[in-house]
């Protein structure tokens, strides 16, 4: 165990520990816990019922249902997944007793190696990717962690910490109430987003300015200097700026190619590695060419920004776009008319958003262009109505530009039920 580990382990022995919230960052808190403090008992709460594995584990205290936030009562250091919201009652008066930290914060304070931290409304998956296979392959080894790799913690006990490089993809969830910066920072855009999290957009532009606000003299600062509340932020940072321009895509491999640029890895090199780069499951993913439609899953797309930049990025290929999902109170007007200077004539709305957006659609179509419009309340109906009404040659593209909760789980769920029924209808069809 590293010295880092130790002192943390002495300070927090004492100490009522629990983790609130028990999915994919909980249990890898959990692992982290056993580790530094084998012998101590720790509590966990969740709302979901706990698993018959986990309730047989000696050392644990479960609390679950209804009445899971009263545990936090008894604990003197919480340790919180980013899920769990942060305007209930019992967090905001943990927060102002200074109870809580997460997974993040951790990781951030004990790491010895080299953080890049990615953030952005959009992007920074995309991003995080790009770099990683310009770094990889220029023989620099590099681990992705954050929503789009591993979970951070179990690289604390890695024993070549020191020579690692992480390249940690950061929401604005696991930035809120961050107070240690990465040693580079990229800041790629900010866009409306999680208005149902976050009592403000204000607020959501505050925890994601935690990227920048803790950084030193010596440390390194990649910004969209065309995003102007992003612009505003990056003056606050004491690090060596470098500014990138871009839209979408281009802005995520510029971020890219200035990243592997501190690392001094050959300009055409750093291209060269990009030239047959692969999106991310969920982020303009192609599923493959069935009864001559082309099928892509952009599930991940969560906001109508990220929507627009998968339109954009297939121009007038597409025949059939699948759009909503839960509501994030954004804006769908720009959405609407990127939509209508297209030549999508089928469009698949989810509720709730999907006649938001049809009602945007109607307000700015001035030329009175017509669409075949469908609202459905299920994937398989979505996609039974994408190969009936696509064209061949075409594209049907799932870019809800919203959130998932309601129908689905999560948007990853979203997008491999897509998947499913493609390939599902695609052998009924040739049976």
């Amino acid at each position: 165990m590293n010295q880092n580990l130790e002192l943390l382990r002495k300070k927090w022995q004492k100490k009522k520990i629990l983790i609130l919230g028990f999915a994919r960052e909980g249990k890898d808190v959990l692992n982290f816990l056993k580790k530094v403090l084998p012998e101590k008992k720790i509590s966990i709460a969740d709302q979901k019922q706990f698993s018959k594995k986990l309730i047989k584990e000696k050392n644990l205290n479960l609390y679950s249902g209804k009445d899971y936030l009263k545990s936090i009562a008894k604990h003197d250091l919480i340790i919180k997944s980013p899920g769990i919201p942060i305007h209930l009652p019992e967090i905001e008066k943990a927060y102002q007793q200074k109870k809580i930290t997460c997974s993040t914060e951790i990781f951030f304070n004990n790491c010895q190696g080299l953080i890049i931290g990615v953030t952005g409304t959009k992007g920074k998956g995309t991003t995080c990717l790009m770099t990683q296979k310009i770094l990889e392959k220029n023989n620099i080894k590099t681990y992705l962690i954050g929503n789009i790799g591993q979970p951070a913690l179990k690289h604390l006990f890695s024993k070549k910490q020191a020579e690692n490089v992480y390249l940690y993809e950061l929401s604005s969830h696991q930035l809120y109430n961050l107070k240690k910066s990465p040693q580079i920072a990229v800041f790629l855009n900010i866009f409306k987003d999680h208005l149902d999290y976050y009592q403000s957009f204000q607020e959501y532009v505050k925890a994601k300015a935690n990227i920048v606000l803790y950084q030193k003299k010596q440390d390194y600062l990649i910004y969209n200097s065309e995003d102007k509340i992003v612009s505003k932020i990056a003056k606050k940072s004491k690090a060596f700026k470098f500014a990138i321009k871009g839209k979408d895509y281009q802005l995520n491999k510029n971020a890219a190619l200035k990243v592997s640029e501190m690392f001094k890895v050959d300009s055409k090199k750093a291209k060269q590695a990009l030239e047959n780069f692969v999106f991310a499951n969920h982020r303009i993913e192609k599923i493959g060419f069935f009864k001559k439609i082309i099928f892509y899953n952009d599930s991940g797309a969560t906001i109508p920004e990220a929507t627009e930049a998968a339109i954009s990025f297939f121009g007038n290929k597409i025949e059939t776009i699948i759009l909503g999902g839960s509501e994030k109170n954004v804006n769908y007007n720009k959405l609407a008319k990127k939509i209508l200077t297209t030549k999508i004539k089928n469009l698949i709305f989810f509720p709730t958003t999907g006649s938001k957006i049809d009602y945007a659609i109607v307000r700015h179509n001035f030329k009175k262009k017509k669409f075949n419009k469908f609202f459905i309340n299920n994937m398989k109906q979505a996609v039974l109505l994408a190969y009936q009404k696509t064209s061949p040659g075409k594209i049907c593209l799932l870019s809800p530009a919203s959130a998932s909760f309601g129908i689905f789980k999560n948007y990853q769920q979203r997008g491999d039920l897509f998947k499913k029924y493609v390939k599902l209808f695609a052998k009924k069809f040739n049976d």
